[in-house]
């Protein structure tokens, strides 16, 4: 829901194209580590700050420490004083009703209320009150004696940024730069999943590699995680879980992502808190015939944007070469990582070969499908149901993989060495992946660590 969705296996040349905004310029995005003041004022004699509001003001910052002013958003009932914040830096006025709720019932009246004044589509609002109630249920799985008040803060949050979307839609570009202000999107998805993961039994493999990553990556080099995909929240459980030893990685990997997760409502708020790449994926090429050649172009694009960011070094990028979530087996109902698209894995190592900076491609595995399931079925219509729970997550990477060694046995064949890179790829992530598996579904925790995986819990 909330993050990331299909990624694309339909690449294949480049053209290049500005990075325009509608509503935000990423020229606008420099960093500030300054923080809005907020104070509700009810009418009557009570004056008082109510979680969802001290939350969101912890993800509203300040673009520059030049001046001081103070300012009032219009129709909410809530004064913020902004220290050293200028007048480009303010959030667009909007209804402010679901950061007024403090309590779950004013939350959810507000969505009647917004259905029948004609503001919220009563589809958007259908999935707004279901999510409410699924994230509650998650939240209080997790048994943290501040549940209630997570829930309502992070809820509240959720559905002001979802409702903002219905009245002034975001428009993303080919290249999207995560917006961390005025509002910081990428906290908010990390604060909004947190909650989700229990961190008790959840595991990061080979930890040791995300910190040579790390290295590589401040002397220039370009690095690029060929993954499986779970879930749309999948870049904020890497996030999560690398956030204590790699925040550099943690924020600053750019994701493939697909048009579902950057047009539904209820993903967008979530996706403009990451740096992506946006594509449509193959597997929906065609739901709509008549927009194919449309969509053929954009990736074209997205192409060209990857190539220019790869130019100039010292970026990380993750893509799914499966070009969509994984599924479970429709007899079995086990989880596994969905096959590689070998045209994919090759664009990709192409792309890095011709980049003109070092490159190195990592095969990382991802388990996390239990916080936020995918349909069992592909889905053509945007607005997927939202199934969450509190559940262990896991991320694993391994050595990068050459594709000259690999080929030097293929010498005959070059179709053969690119199935080959692509089966050591998925073969690599599917190992990692089943030490995950049984570290947090088997029950064995560290011990489930092997030659070639190497658990930890960093956060401990």
């Amino acid at each position: 829901m909330f993050v990331l969705s299909a990624s694309p296996s339909a690449f294949s040349s480049a053209i290049l194209s500005s990075a325009t905004s509608a509503r935000v310029s990423f020229a606008t995005l420099a960093s500030s580590s300054k923080l809005f003041a907020v104070s509700v004022r009810f009418t009557g004699k009570r004056s008082f700050a109510c979680p969802c509001f001290l939350a969101m003001a912890e993800l509203v910052k300040d673009k520059e420490a030049s001046s001081s002013s103070a300012t009032s958003v219009s129709g909410s009932g809530v004064s913020v004083v902004a220290s050293g914040s200028t007048s480009e830096s303010k959030e667009p006025s909007y209804s402010r009703a679901f950061l007024n709720a403090c309590t779950e019932a004013e939350i959810l009246t507000g969505i009647r209320k917004e259905k029948e004044a004609g503001r919220l589509p009563p589809t958007v609002a259908s999935g707004m009150e279901e999510l409410y109630h699924n994230y509650k249920d998650a939240v209080l799985q997790s048994g943290n004696p501040k549940a209630d008040e997570i829930v309502l803060s992070n809820m509240a949050a959720a559905l002001d940024r979802i409702f903002f979307e219905v009245e002034d839609p975001f428009v993303f570009s080919p290249y999207h730069k995560a917006l961390r202000e005025p509002f910081d999107y990428y906290l908010f998805g990390q604060n909004y999943i947190r909650p989700l993961i229990d961190f008790r039994n959840s595991y990061v493999g080979n930890i040791s590699i995300f910190s040579e990553m790390e290295d590589k990556l401040r002397q220039g080099h370009n690095i690029v995680l060929m993954s499986n995909h779970q879930t749309e929240a999948d870049p904020a459980v890497i996030a999560l879980l690398l956030e204590a030893t790699n925040p550099h990685i943690a924020e600053k990997i750019t994701y493939v992502a697909g048009d579902r997760v950057v047009t539904d409502p209820l993903c967008k708020p979530f996706s403009m808190g990451r740096n992506l790449l946006c594509v449509y994926s193959k597997k929906h090429m065609f739901d709509v015939p008549e927009l194919a050649e449309m969509k053929r172009k954009a990736n074209t694009r997205s192409l060209k944007e990857m190539a220019l960011l790869l130019r100039g070094g010292s970026q990380i990028v993750w893509i799914a070469p499966s070009g969509g979530r994984d599924r479970p087996d429709p007899v079995t109902g086990e989880w596994y990582p969905a096959p590689f698209d070998a045209s994919s894995v090759d664009n990709m190592r192409r792309l890095v070969e011709h980049s003109g900076a070092p490159g190195h491609i990592y095969p990382l595995a991802l388990l996390c499908h239990d916080i936020m399931p995918p349909p069992l079925q592909v889905e053509k219509e945007i607005g997927e149901k939202r199934v969450i729970s509190f559940h262990g997550v896991g991320v694993s990477v391994a050595p990068a993989i050459s594709f000259s060694k690999i080929a030097v046995s293929h010498e005959s064949s070059e179709e053969n060495a690119k199935e080959a890179y692509k089966e050591a790829f998925y073969g690599s992530i599917s190992e990692q992946y089943n030490v995950l598996k049984s570290a947090i579904h088997g029950k064995q925790g560290l011990k489930a660590s092997s030659s070639n995986v190497s658990l930890s819990q960093t956060w401990t």
